[in-house]
């Protein structure tokens, strides 16, 4: 077994992009995956972490899933504000497909109503681009369990798309 090693701030870097493609999978809103992995590298690079392997990328998905888990125990303790029907905003990429738009905001919207430890491993393989082994390790569970998860997961989001045709 390895010795620990610290995380690199440099090389933690790296891995920006998975983390805010599974962030916002997560929370469906691009404002907020930005805010939540900010506040994950923010918290994680407060002070020096200790890594058992190599596995920086598991490590960062834990401590981002982590701080959504915190969040949203946060935000069930505050009192909430109703948006007004103004201040609704549809948010579209310019130039892209608006066909394209909706057909992938109804794959997240099917995904979002997923149970959770099904949405975070079709998160973890199809969104962050994890291997099995990868996801698995950054969700704590057997390889085969997360196969079997992704798996449903994959079929259910397509059940739900289907019925919406």
């Amino acid at each position: 077994m390895r010795a620990p090693r610290r995380l690199d701030p440099d090389r933690a870097v790296e891995h920006l992009p998975r983390l805010y493609r599974t962030a916002r999978a997560w929370t469906r809103s691009r404002e907020d995956a930005e805010d939540l992995v900010q506040e994950m590298y923010a918290r994680v690079l407060a002070r020096p972490r200790l890594l058992r392997n190599e596995d920086e990328l598991g490590y960062l998905l834990r401590a981002l899933r982590n701080t959504l888990i915190s969040r949203r125990r946060a935000e069930g303790r505050r009192p909430v504000a109703a948006e007004l029907v103004e201040e609704v905003v549809v948010e579209t990429r310019s130039g892209a497909d608006p066909v394209e738009v909706i057909d992938q905001r109804r794959v997240f919207a099917a995904i979002d109503e997923l149970p959770d430890e099904f949405r975070e491993a079709l998160v973890a393989v199809d969104i962050a681009g994890l291997s099995y082994g990868e996801a698995a390790r950054a969700l704590g569970v057997k390889e085969a369990t997360l196969t079997t998860r992704v798996f449903r997961a994959r079929d259910r989001v397509a059940r739900k798309l289907s019925e919406e045709r």
